[in-house]
């Protein structure tokens, strides 16, 4: 829909001296920045939720939310989603800010505990479970453990970047991907919200059958939240590296659950707070 960035007059300000008396200089110039507006969820016809997001891979968004969520379990269960056709803006255009979803038949409507009345930032961590054990008791598929290789792991936050297209024009945009064990890219989806960004990865991976995600590597270009980390459970993640810090909820999960768990993950080094390492390579000449 072309609505990822958008461009602004700014003026750019660079202080060249601590003294006060200095001169600083200015410049006008367009700027790119992220596109934030949000999206409505109407489920059956009541409205679930409303996420601020970047426009862009919506219906991914959605399915990968009603899964993470629990709320469906397969992408047969969504009958139908669509863009509501009277959501128009002044103009008279759709606006693509109303999505409203059919359930297929026999799957159970969300109940009210999952209804939220009010909007949620983009970078909201309601995701409607509370613990560890409900997460446990909703994930389908038990994780199988994937040793890390140490040497893909510190490759995995570069090999992101490359694919983040909003990241360079703006630099103000989160991404997830999915990689293979090899640090391979399957795909990249970028978003204003990192839950959005991991929901988009998880409702392509969904909608083209490959969920569980048993063999795969979820990475993150922000921290590691217990709503990420849930997220990623919930889709059969073994791994998850996050490019900043980890939550102690989120080591809490990430080791109930058996998923490796990596934080700080730049600069050629990472904190492994879950999980195991591949043997260790011997060094040449050994």
């Amino acid at each position: 829909m072309g609505r990822i960035t958008r461009n602004f007059a700014v003026t750019r300000v660079e202080v060249t001296s601590s003294d006060p008396a200095a001169k600083f200089h200015t410049d006008t110039r367009a700027d790119t920045v992220a596109v934030e507006e949000p999206l409505e969820l109407r489920v059956g016809g009541p409205t679930l939720t409303t996420t601020m997001r970047t426009p862009g891979n919506d219906i991914e968004l959605i399915h990968g939310f009603l899964y993470s969520e629990g709320l469906i379990s397969s992408a047969a269960d969504v009958h139908e989603a669509r863009y509501c056709a009277g959501a128009t803006g002044p103009d008279g255009r759709n606006t693509y800010n109303l999505l409203e979803v059919d359930l297929a038949t026999g799957v159970q409507q969300p109940g009210p505990e999952f209804i939220r009345a009010v909007p949620t930032t983009s970078a909201c961590g309601v995701c409607g479970s509370t613990s560890i054990e409900q997460i446990m008791d909703k994930r389908a598929h038990p994780l199988t453990p994937m040793p890390l290789d140490p040497q893909v792991v510190v490759s995995l936050p570069d090999k992101l970047r490359e694919g983040q297209k909003a990241f360079r024009r703006t630099g103000g945009i989160h991404a997830a991907g999915a990689f293979t064990r090899d640090g391979e890219p399957l795909l990249i989806r970028e978003d204003i919200g990192r839950h959005n960004a991991a929901d988009k990865v998880i409702g392509a991976l969904l909608l083209d059958g490959k969920l569980p995600a048993e063999d795969l590597i979820l990475v993150m270009s922000s921290r590691a939240s217990f709503e990420l980390v849930q997220k990623a459970v919930m889709a059969g993640f073994p791994a998850l590296v996050a490019v900043s810090a980890a939550s102690s909820l989120a080591v809490e999960l990430a080791r109930e659950a058996g998923m490796a768990l990596t934080g700080f993950t730049r600069g050629g080094r990472f904190n492994l707070y879950s999980g195991e390492l591949t043997p260790a390579r011997p060094e040449a000449g050994e």
